[in-house]
């Protein structure tokens, strides 16, 4: 059996276990689908952002000499939305409504991050599931950047807006 309908496989068990999920995809980290079970979301979409997403925490636990990236979670006013590692070369995001158990996703979530993670190192080296696993990975980030390393600029929208609050 092909890697990728065991790991779609893993995915519906995986709905079938937690009825709060409303999707879950498993995506390389250069954001390409490997498998989803997600009704009404579009998977490349949120494959991509879900990459620029790993990055970024990424970066973030480097950053803070938190060690490797474990998990990233989001909470909106209609549920989560879940990211765990899944080995070096993927990641498995959860859609949950807003009822969920943050506990039970978590732990549910790790598992199959786990389990994906060991079909994935089973692949054979010469049958990549697409053309981001077959690159070589990017070598780790230093943990210790210097002040001067960080964005000088802080783009308008993320800005503080001056008002009344503050006297200007």
């Amino acid at each position: 059996m092909a890697v990728e309908a065991e790991v779609l496989n893993e995915l519906h068990r995986l709905r079938a276990r937690m009825p709060q999920l409303t999707g879950a995809l498993a995506a390389s980290v250069d954001g390409f689908v490997l498998a989803q079970d997600m009704p009404g979301v579009q998977p490349e979409g949120l494959a991509a952002l879900t990459a620029a997403a790993l990055g970024v925490g990424h970066r973030m636990v480097d950053l803070t000499a938190r060690g490797e990236f474990r998990e990233l979670l989001v909470r909106g006013a209609g549920g989560y939305v879940a990211t765990y590692a899944a080995g070096p070369s993927a990641v498995l995001t959860l859609l949950a409504d807003d009822r969920a158990n943050v506990g039970r996703l978590h732990l549910e979530g790790r598992r199959s991050g786990a389990h994906i993670a060991g079909l994935m190192a089973a692949r054979h080296p010469s049958e990549p599931a697409s053309p981001a696993l077959a690159r070589p990975a990017l070598p780790p980030a230093p943990h210790h950047r210097p002040v001067s390393a960080l964005p000088m600029r802080i783009p308008r929208q993320f800005r503080p807006q001056r008002g009344a609050e503050d006297g200007g």
